[in-house]
């Protein structure tokens, strides 16, 4: 039984790299016809009305209460409307591949957080090592003493977008995740937050621009958000719910070979000696920040183990 559920559990981590990997090509794509407020718009509202449309076909209401959507939105803000026009701002600047590559960060900026907010009691010399050494790839990646290297606002934008979704992730296990409300219905809702977020700023941050809709575009957009977005974002509620945030944060080592491989291979972006070499660097930093980790539960899932199963809700979700 926990093997088949550990089992289950990596399988959505690795279907979860494989299209949070992919997000970075289609973004790129979507912005040749659309401004970068535009793609985070589309983004949120598409892929709400896919989870509400599962809400619907599943049978479940989106929650309720003041509390509990005013946490939504705040993670909506962090998880979605903020980095989602993050990614898309710093990559009129940035290749796809080293999007993704920034994006590997997210896990050494969950282990800082942790560190800030006293939650990781102390940290092994390893995990020390880690977090130093994936900052390391992370200045290797900027090379600021190279002329022409991918610094500047995109690529800081890109890191800034990475280290939301550490606080999101934090902030999600913590206030709504195992709370007893469908992970489907939550996921719904927070698209919903982050399109309203969104829709607010549109007159003033170029959501209003002219837009080339070919059908490269279209697609792009589409892709984007219903499996990039609206899927993607329904698995990482589910992780974080039966894993712990630390593990939904941790697929961000495993999406850089990804956006990587699809930027060289589809766009024909240049994969430089400097670029492996950071993200090898990257990935070795956060690999060894995981050791241990097993033994140290995230607070949510240390919370849960010591109150038991999570509180009792409706969801007829297949785990």
């Amino acid at each position: 039984m926990n093997t088949t559920h550990a089992l289950r559990g990596w399988a959505r981590v690795a279907l979860l790299a494989l299209l949070w990997g992919s997000t970075f090509l289609w973004i790129d794509l979507a912005l040749r016809g659309l401004s970068p407020l535009q793609v985070t718009f589309v983004r949120c509202a598409l892929g709400a009305l896919v989870l509400l449309a599962a809400c619907r076909v599943s049978g479940h209401r989106l929650p309720r209460g003041r509390t509990a959507w005013r946490h939504i939105a705040i993670a909506a803000f962090f998880c979605n409307a903020l980095p989602f026009a993050l990614f898309s701002l710093g990559q009129q600047t940035v290749d796809s591949g080293m999007a993704g590559v920034l994006n590997a960060t997210t896990p050494l900026w969950s282990i800082a957080l942790a560190l800030a907010l006293g939650s990781e009691r102390g940290i092994r010399p390893a995990r020390l090592t880690g977090l130093l050494l994936g900052f390391v790839g992370t200045v290797v990646l900027f090379a600021p003493w190279e002329s022409g290297a991918e610094t500047g606002w995109g690529a800081l934008a890109i890191v800034g977008a990475a280290a939301s979704y550490a606080i999101a992730f934090t902030y999600m296990g913590r206030t709504l995740v195992r709370r007893g409300t469908p992970t489907i219905s939550l996921s719904a809702a927070q698209l919903v937050a982050a399109s309203g977020l969104t829709a607010v700023v549109m007159p003033v941050g170029g959501g209003l621009a002219p837009i080339d809709p070919g059908p490269v575009v279209i697609v792009a957009a589409v892709v984007l958000s219903v499996f990039c977005t609206a899927i993607t974002f329904h698995l990482t509620y589910r992780i974080i719910n039966d894993e712990g945030a630390t593990n939904a944060a941790v697929v961000g080592y495993l999406l850089p070979v990804v956006s990587v491989l699809l930027g060289v291979v589809v766009l024909g972006e240049e994969l430089s000696v400097r670029v492996v070499l950071g993200m090898a660097v990257v990935m070795l930093g956060v690999g060894l920040t995981r050791r241990g980790a097993g033994r140290a539960a995230p607070p949510t899932a240390a919370a849960d183990a010591g109150q038991g199963a999570p509180a009792p809700s409706t969801e007829k979700e297949t785990r």
